[in-house]
């Protein structure tokens, strides 16, 4: 089943975004220990839940993610939020990152993602252990509701040039190029897709 993420998720979820971290092969990875970075992201996105129930703002805060539960597993995970919200998504990893000796001025994601009226595709990562299930195309179809609730017409997300099979996937339902950035010092397009304007499939 998909659910919004919650606090009790954050280690499973911090483990299954280390993919991401090393495909982008984020700098901050050659300083901090992977054990040590893992338990301080987790630590960010139960912090988020905490101590933001509101509104969390972290990047990876419990609001802006969906996973796909399977036996109690988290088998799936996608983030996602509005482009306006990309200046101050990461300011709680700073926090963590001062209590846990490190300079709070480090950053996990250094470059500028999003662009402007979009909602932007953070992340999607399967568990190994069940790709080939569809999971990513349900996470997918439930990131473009949510966007559709906040108003955003645009979902745009980016892929490593290196990887022509997501892109292919990623065309097959929709998306198209709309630019070339390097993030982490990779090249990736940014890809955008026009969503629907009804809501019938919101469960």
């Amino acid at each position: 089943m998909i659910r919004m993420a919650s606090q009790k998720d954050a280690a499973e979820i911090a483990a299954l975004l280390w993919e991401i971290f090393e495909d982008m092969e984020l700098s901050l990875l050659e300083k901090i220990p992977k054990n040590k970075l893992l338990e301080m992201v987790a630590e960010a996105v139960a912090e988020a839940v905490a101590e933001a129930v509101a509104e969390p703002v972290y990047r990876y805060g419990f609001t802006r993610g969906i996973v796909y539960e399977i036996n109690g597993e988290i088998a799936g995970v996608s983030f996602g939020y509005p482009s306006v919200d990309e200046p101050f998504i990461d300011e709680p990893f700073r926090n963590v990152l001062l209590k846990n000796g490190y300079n709070e001025n480090e950053k996990l994601f250094v470059d500028k993602e999003a662009f402007p009226d979009e909602w932007y595709l953070d992340s999607i990562v399967v568990n190994q252990k069940y790709r080939g299930l569809g999971i990513g195309s349900a996470l997918l179809g439930e990131m473009d509701q949510m966007a559709l609730k906040a108003g955003y017409n645009t979902i745009g997300l980016n892929v490593d040039i290196a990887n022509p099979n997501a892109k292919k996937l990623y065309s097959s339902i929709g998306y198209k190029k709309a630019a070339e950035i390097v993030l982490s010092g990779h090249r990736y397009e940014h890809l955008c897709k026009t969503l629907t304007d009804t809501l019938t499939k919101v469960k």
